[in-house]
């Protein structure tokens, strides 16, 4: 018998590795071609020296490869040592989300509803952004309070993704169920009418995280695309000032057009992963916001969105990967 497992592309271990002090994604498969690669560019970006670059390399290629069992490690120490400062949130329930969500929902489930019929319901924005409310203001506080609990708990916690260096890897502490359950029954309604052309339709995984904004950590977010289908992008507070997002293009597209966009507390903005955007700097206080990467292994696995080439496809032993789905011989079925 054959069974169903999540998967990486394998240029994960090699492309798309961000060099945050020139702004800049590169791919690093050795000194060698790296140095081929990008000497010309890097040097325009005022690099003096290309070698003192390689160790920060490797080092996040080695990072790669262990990612996802370190990651299920983290987990399972989390799952048994962290004490929740509110365990209820853990399993998402309908009182924490805003009314009007519901209703948006519920509209969305109608019989023979529309892409008309639903944009009607939410706020739309240039390039096929949406924006509504998700949660109740009292659940963000709870969600807020045990996120920061987590945070300073002496707990080891894996960094979200490559641009953001400070946040939650919300799988790592427990909030799976919840955020596939948020996915399943209350945004896939939505996103097979609006992005059905994208995997909207068909998304079947997710990677969820909180990322943070401060004053001597990060405090805005370069121009980029995400590695997801569809991504959700909820504010979980206001008391911070400035930080407004922006958005350009698809990835494929050439356009100088910009637009701005200001976060509101319990608000998410539903967008197309491969939508370039970014964050504003900070000025003040701290901002999270909760980032939900959903993906489309049905997509993906025609098309890797980051190394853009049919997957080459790694199984992975725990979670799901980077969305793609693989098919391997179940060993315990040939006894």
């Amino acid at each position: 018998m054959l069974r169903t497992q999540f998967a990486i592309c394998k240029c994960f271990f090699t492309n798309n590795i961000f060099i945050k002090e020139y702004n800049m994604h590169v791919t690093y498969q050795g000194r060698e071609q790296f140095l081929h690669d990008y000497s010309e560019v890097l040097q325009s970006k005022g690099c003096q020296n290309l070698e003192l670059l390689l160790p920060k390399l490797e080092a996040e290629s080695l990072r790669r490869k262990q990612l996802h069992d370190n990651s299920w490690k983290r987990q399972l120490k989390v799952a048994k040592e962290y004490k929740p400062m509110h365990p209820q949130i853990f399993t998402l329930q309908p009182s924490f989300l805003a009314p009007r969500f519901h209703e948006i929902v519920k509209c969305s489930q109608e019989d023979k509803q529309t892409l008309e019929g639903i944009t009607s319901c939410i706020e739309s924005h240039q390039n096929r952004i949406y924006s509504f409310p998700v949660f109740t203001e009292e659940f963000c506080q709870l969600f807020l309070e045990e996120i920061r609990n987590f945070e300073e708990s002496p707990l080891p916690k894996g960094r979200p993704n490559t641009m953001n260096q400070y946040g939650i890897n919300l799988d790592e502490l427990g909030f799976d169920s919840f955020i596939s359950n948020l996915r399943t029954t209350y945004i896939t309604p939505l996103t097979r009418l609006l992005f059905p052309d994208v995997g909207g339709d068909s998304l079947d995984s997710h990677k969820a995280f909180i990322v943070t904004y401060k004053e001597g950590e990060d405090v805005d977010l370069d121009y980029h695309f995400d590695n997801a289908e569809v991504t959700l992008n909820v504010s979980l507070n206001e008391d911070y000032s400035d930080g407004d997002l922006y958005f350009g293009p698809m990835r494929t597209e050439i356009s100088n057009q910009r637009f701005g966009y200001t976060h509101k507390l319990g608000k998410g903005l539903l967008h197309r992963g491969q939508q370039l955007h970014g964050a504003l700097p900070i000025s003040d206080g701290v901002r999270y916001n909760l980032i939900v990467w959903m993906r489309s292994s049905q997509v993906r696995n025609e098309l890797c969105p980051m190394c853009d080439e049919k997957p080459i496809l790694v199984p992975v032993k725990h979670g799901y990967g980077d969305g793609f789905i693989v098919n391997t011989a179940d060993v315990c079925s040939t006894f």
